[in-house]
């Protein structure tokens, strides 16, 4: 299957770390983060998934909910929480923070096309990539990203996407290179200039170009 953005992310159902899930009842009105992992009991995988315990809050604050896949079974996940839990110093006696996706069959790997062909497992087939899904309320895709297996994610930089796309939802604004939540942003170029005044009352400094094109036009942008 192959998913463009702002195409509807398809539904399914799933047994995960906190029971069966329907995905989609499960999310509720808020937004999600559906991010896949090669296997248990590995490196890479468990440095993240301590990382995203961790980032809960942060998450919570945008009404994001994080859910994670791993190509092992329930029971195989209920015991590497305690590694990952040990690794990220998380207290041992708290519930874990987010369910995890019992994907021992590969079936949503395969559906949700999360196959990395060039990483080969110990079982001589390909690993599950490094796939990051952001869903918004509306259960559409929002964000797609592939790292390869061997590549651990950047979970502050998911973050920043989530800031901005949820902040362009609310503004006619977008987010220039690096942008951190605060800065400056983009008016969006299909703004015409007699509406500037209502919509940014901040104001709007045009950048000066050499073409003589108005187009970088930069407000402030209050969180």
């Amino acid at each position: 299957m192959s998913l463009n953005l702002g195409d509807p992310f398809p539904n399914f159902t799933a047994d995960t770390t906190i029971g069966p899930i329907d995905f989609h009842q499960w999310i509720g009105n808020g937004w999600a983060i559906l991010f896949s992992h090669p296997a248990d009991y590995t490196p890479v995988c468990t440095t993240e998934l301590a990382a995203v315990a961790k980032l809960v809050p942060e998450f919570t604050k945008r009404n994001v909910k994080p859910i994670a896949l791993s190509c092992d079974t329930v029971e195989s996940h209920r015991g590497w929480i305690e590694d990952i839990k040990a690794y990220g110093q998380l207290a041992a006696a708290d519930p874990f923070p987010f369910p995890i996706i019992d994907d021992s069959k590969r079936e949503l790997a395969v559906k949700l096309n999360m196959l990395d062909r060039d990483e080969i497992g110990s079982a001589g087939l390909p690993l599950t990539c490094r796939a990051v899904f952001v869903i918004d309320a509306g259960k559409k895709l929002r964000l797609s990203i592939l790292y390869p297996a061997t590549t651990g994610r950047n979970f502050a930089e998911i973050l920043r996407t989530i800031d901005s796309m949820q902040l362009t939802d609310k503004r006619r604004v977008a987010t220039p290179a690096d942008w951190m939540p605060g800065d400056s942003c983009m008016v969006q170029p299909t703004v015409p200039a007699d509406q500037l005044a209502t919509l940014f009352p901040a104001g709007v400094d045009s950048v000066t170009l050499p073409s003589g094109k108005q187009y970088l036009r930069k407000t402030e942008c209050p969180n």
